[in-house]
Formats: structure tokens, C-alpha cells, sequence
């Protein structure tokens, strides 16, 4: 089994979602865990979801805003991680100069 690098800034994916709010790159190479990233644009929001059985990791690399974490919400700015436990809601509002972050889950996408 060979493994695999990328740059933090091209994960080197396929496009799954793109609007005027974001672009989402899932890298699915690996057989349990989906690698995405988000370029989420100026003053603009993700839709905000939870899932039960799925733990996720964000890193957030540049920009920043705020991340709803349940019924908290927490400044982010490039360099943070931010660990999100399965059926938590959690949902990234960029502020006026956008973020850009990658996160790791396990499974298949369900959201």
C-alpha cells in the first residue's frame, strides 16, 4: 500500500458541492477516512448540520470567523483545530476576508 502527500492548500479532490457561499474538494483516497476542504467566502456561511455517528476534525489554514459548536460559538482563525464530537450541530461563518479550512471524517459523506 503506497500512501499519499498534498499540499494543505490543494488536497487534490473532486469538487462536491459549489455555490456562492463556498467550494468543497473531498479527497476519498483512503479507505476510511474522507480528507475535504472548504473555501468559505467573505461573510458568507455552510449550512449548518450534525450527524450522529460521525466525528470530525477542522483545521482551519487561512481566514477565519466563527464556528457554531452547539450552542456555543468560537472565534477561528488560521492555525486553529477544532475537534467536533458526533451529533454535535456545528456550522463556519467566515468573516469579511473569507476562510479556508480542511476537514478529516470518517466514512462517506453525510451532509
Amino acid at each position: 500500500e503506497e500512501g499519499m502527500s498534498m499540499r494543505i492548500s490543494n488536497i487534490e479532490g473532486s469538487v462536491v458541492k459549489s455555490d456562492d457561499r463556498y467550494t468543497v474538494v473531498d479527497n476519498t483516497s483512503l479507505d476510511r477516512l474522507v480528507v475535504s476542504s472548504t473555501e468559505l467566502l467573505p461573510n458568507k456561511s455552510t449550512s449548518g448540520h450534525s450527524h450522529d455517528d460521525q466525528e470530525e476534525v477542522y483545521y482551519f489554514v487561512k481566514g477565519g470567523g466563527t464556528m457554531q459548536l452547539g450552542d456555543e460559538v468560537y472565534e477561528v482563525v488560521a492555525g486553529d483545530v477544532i475537534l467536533i464530537k458526533g451529533g454535535l450541530f456545528h456550522k463556519v461563518n467566515a468573516h469579511a476576508d473569507g476562510c479556508y479550512f480542511v476537514c478529516v471524517f470518517e466514512g462517506k459523506r453525510k451532509h
